[in-house]
């Protein structure tokens, strides 16, 4: 039976790209399958997220993303401000909604994710 296996992400610098979510998710580099072009992340249940070099450049408006979770609107502001102290930064979204329960941010690398307030009302 197939089952999904971690997420990867594209980025041109894999020290940064590693240094940021090992911080910014709390995981560790793990040497399963580690090489010049791939890193991935593990917490203590195993590998969570792949980093691979890419050429590709970063989509405006990714088709795929990682939402990261907050349970409350205070959690997400202290959570936001911490990612952005590690080298996220807040984009300029287009594409917010009137009453948005998330935060668009990019890593390092130029990768648009969100963090989402779950203790709002999902954005619609």
């Amino acid at each position: 039976m197939l089952r999904l296996g971690i997420t990867v992400l594209g980025v041109d610098d894999l020290e940064r790209a590693t240094a940021f979510w090992s911080a910014a998710l709390g995981l560790t580099r793990s040497s399963e399958w580690e090489n010049e072009n791939w890193r991935t992340l593990s917490d203590q249940r195993g590998p969570v997220l792949g980093l691979i070099r890419s050429e590709t450049p970063v989509q405006r408006h990714p088709r795929l993303h990682l939402d990261l979770f907050a349970d409350s609107r205070a959690e997400q502001e202290a959570e936001v401000a911490r990612l952005v102290s590690l080298g996220a930064t807040e984009v300029d979204w287009d594409r917010y909604p009137a009453d948005p329960d998330f935060v668009v941010l990019a890593d390092p690398e130029g990768n648009i994710f969100c963090v989402v307030d779950l203790s709002h009302a999902p954005s619609s």
